[in-house]
């Protein structure tokens, strides 16, 4: 069994851009969706996205903030072993365009054209409970943060 460490992680995720995040849809279904963690990789267990607040994701979150996160790094080239993440966490919706600043990256200029000011613009923000990795061979567990209790 392997024993990374958080930072570790963070160093093997600094190629990794998409994360699939999986809410729980209305119906009780698992919704997984690409979304780009836009290269920030000073991993320290919260995770940052950027959608649009009409979206199913963020309908989503709202009746259950329960998440999953999957990353997968490159693999199978030159002997590279494979290394995958997994993130079981709380997904917070902010709406603060401070927040907003400190998360943006000009690859969004693509997806989000008035940028920071585009109407209905929501920062998805993941706070990892457990965090599972599986390198090549090796895997582990890091638990991050209690889960709060209601």
């Amino acid at each position: 069994m392997a024993d990374l460490s958080l930072t570790d992680i963070s160093e093997k995720m600094r190629d990794i851009d998409f994360a699939v995040l999986s809410t729980r849809t209305d119906g009780g279904a698992v919704a997984g969706r690409p979304m780009s963690n836009n290269r920030q990789v000073d991993y320290d267990g919260d995770s940052f996205f950027f959608t649009c607040e009409d979206s199913r994701t963020v309908s989503d979150i709202r009746r259950d903030p329960n998440v999953g996160l999957t990353y997968q790094a490159k693999s199978g080239m030159l002997g590279m072993k494979p290394f995958f993440i997994t993130v079981e966490g709380r997904a917070e919706l902010i709406q603060d365009k401070a927040e907003f600043a400190e998360h943006w990256t000009k690859d969004l200029d693509a997806w989000f054209k008035q940028g920071i000011d585009t109407r209905g613009l929501t920062l998805i923000k993941v706070v990892a409970e457990r965090l599972h990795y599986w390198d090549g061979y090796d895997s582990g567990e890091i638990a991050l943060k209690e889960r709060a209790t209601a």
